[in-house]
């Protein structure tokens, strides 16, 4: 088990040597030593750095082995409001009535600029995510 005390880099290298993630055996390990750093009250700037090294990794891991899908446009705003689940009504704010809300997500209309600029607030997701991509 991997200890929070306030370790040197190279206590901590030592402690964990960081490899290649090549399972999800692996990569859970990876998380649980970073959780158990992060859940400490103050990271050193060692600390900071090795689990910055060991982000990295995880990174790698997940851009090889772990499929994201590609959303973008009505799909995103479709997964974002399933993932916070929220109702058409909590968007009404953003497009002004629920019928707008409604006609975007059954294609029918397509955002505006100011859609975009107030779903990239709301969601704080980069604007560019909300523009469909063109196949």
């Amino acid at each position: 088990m991997f200890t929070t005390e306030s370790k040197s880099y190279i206590e901590l290298l030592q402690k964990f040597p960081p490899r290649p993630i090549k399972s999800e055996t692996d990569l859970i390990e990876v998380q649980e030593v970073i959780d158990s750093l992060l859940d400490l009250r103050e990271i050193t700037l060692e600390e900071r750095d090795y689990i910055n090294l060991l982000g990295i990794l995880v990174h790698e891991y997940e851009e090889k082995y772990i499929l994201i899908p590609d959303l973008s446009g009505v799909e995103l705003l479709k997964a974002l409001i399933d993932e916070f689940g929220l109702k058409q009504k909590d968007l009404v704010p953003i497009f002004k009535t629920e019928s707008i809300v409604s006609s975007i997500l059954n294609g029918q209309c397509k955002f505006t600029l100011e859609h975009i600029e107030k779903l990239s607030d709301f969601f704080h997701v980069s604007p560019s995510t909300f523009f469909s991509r063109s196949s």
